[in-house]
């Protein structure tokens, strides 16, 4: 190891040999030499501060990291061998761009991974307008994105770029035209739209299958991965931008948004009017949530449905036409620790548990009132299975409405009691 006085000279030294014989420092494997290059001033200055540092008397390694007899060079520590690049590897990189774009592990950022990303989704990337007219008056256009999901013509979008919602009832906006990134136009037709999660599904014909993006899953997604937005912002096709995910988890009441509860990716991306329906795409290539809006007078805050809870709703499409969504009438609230240890603080009497769901309101003459769940219950679980969000009890309902299910959940003193529940079909006005 270096000693602490010479370290200085040391490094001086090794980058004095490294630059004066051709740029090479050298080892006995010849695999992990270490290259480096300096113009004849910096070398010549280099050389006269190393000389400086030996002329001290500072000894500079260690014998153990010594080569044997006779000394060739400085020795290099593996750390910095084993990431060094041997001299075919250099001539064969650029200010140009590099065929090479190896990445440790999948989702890592390599020097072409956006472009591989979009290019991979991009063809399938759509342009979606919807002119509105009445008895021949233009009243308005919708301008949107879709991604193409199947060769068969289906195509994934915003339900606000297609439908108007009249009451419970989606109305098609118009004509909806549908542009493909080779300049290919079709009419298409809107086959489902839901208006709470404004997923909407566009399908349209064509003689010859068309390219479609690949579905991935928004479960593996944690804050800091780098994704990719495609879409057409003010109709300007081909748009790719880039940034990271923000939050996995935010719930539609964080950003003020009344009725039944969901959830969004947040990213920095930039998003614009006209990127709504666009994919949001991992550095695999997949889609990962569709972008359905962005804090207006904001940078940086954009949001994404996530592609599970799209496809959940796609299914219900094809099974039911519709969207089905049980309703209970609780209010509830995910605990962790550090709340419990809080509510632990202001009542002795809250119930010993480690995990759960709290309940903080009943809603009157609800499912849940008829089953007897009472303000401050904790849900430990659902449907036989023990749970600790709000998420899995919404999953293990699924679309379910009229089903039992069993709840077990701990009261006050820890009491604990077995509530049977039956969900009903949530009120689409709501």
């Amino acid at each position: 190891m270096l000693l602490r006085g010479g370290r200085r000279a040391a490094l001086l030294l090794a980058a004095a040999a490294g630059v004066a014989d051709a740029g090479v420092l050298t080892r006995r494997d010849p695999d992990t030499a270490v290259y480096a290059s300096a113009s004849p001033p910096l070398r010549q200055a280099l050389s006269a501060a190393a000389a400086e540092g030996l002329r001290s008397g500072a000894r500079l390694f260690s014998p153990w990291l010594l080569p044997p007899p006779p000394h060739q060079g400085f020795p290099i520590l593996n750390s910095f061998a084993s990431a060094s690049v041997s001299p075919a590897d250099l001539r064969g990189q650029g200010s140009a761009g590099s065929s090479d774009d190896s990445r440790c592990c999948p989702g890592c950022l390599g020097r072409n991974s956006i472009a591989k990303a979009a290019s991979a989704v991009g063809p399938a990337v759509v342009n979606i307008s919807c002119m509105q007219d009445a008895h021949g008056w233009r009243l308005g256009e919708s301008i949107g994105s879709g991604t193409i999901i199947d060769p068969d013509g289906t195509i994934l979008t915003c339900a606000h770029v297609v439908a108007d919602f009249q009451s419970t009832k989606a109305v098609v906006r118009g004509k909806v035209s549908v542009t493909l990134q080779d300049g290919r136009e079709f009419e298409g037709v809107v086959l489902n739209a839901d208006r709470h999660s404004d997923i909407a599904v566009v399908k349209i014909k064509s003689k010859t299958p068309l390219p479609a993006a690949r579905l991935g899953s928004s479960s593996r997604l944690q804050p800091g991965d780098w994704v990719v937005a495609l879409g057409c912002p003010l109709s300007l096709q081909n748009t790719v931008t880039a940034g990271i995910v923000s939050c996995v988890d935010r719930k539609s009441s964080d950003l003020g948004l009344g009725g039944l509860r969901r959830e969004y990716l947040q990213t920095d991306c930039a998003i614009n009017q006209g990127n709504s329906g666009g994919p949001l795409v991992n550095l695999d290539g997949e889609i990962i949530g569709v972008n359905v809006m962005k804090v207006r007078n904001a940078d940086g805050l954009s949001f994404a449905v996530p592609i599970d809870s799209v496809i959940k709703i796609v299914d219900n499409f094809k099974r039911n036409g519709r969207v089905v969504r049980p309703w209970l009438g609780l209010k509830m609230l995910d605990l962790n620790p550090m709340i419990i240890s809080q509510l632990k603080e202001k009542s002795s009497t809250f119930p010993d548990v480690r995990k759960g769901v709290l309940v903080p309101m009943v809603t009157p003459g609800s499912p849940a009132e008829q089953a007897g769940f009472r303000p401050g219950d904790v849900v430990v679980e659902f449907g036989g299975r023990p749970v600790e969000s709000i998420k899995e009890i919404i999953d293990i309902m699924g679309d379910k409405v009229g089903v039992p299910f069993k709840v077990l959940v701990k009261r006050a003193n820890n009491v604990t009691a077995t509530l049977t529940v039956i969900p009903e079909e949530a009120d689409a006005s709501r």
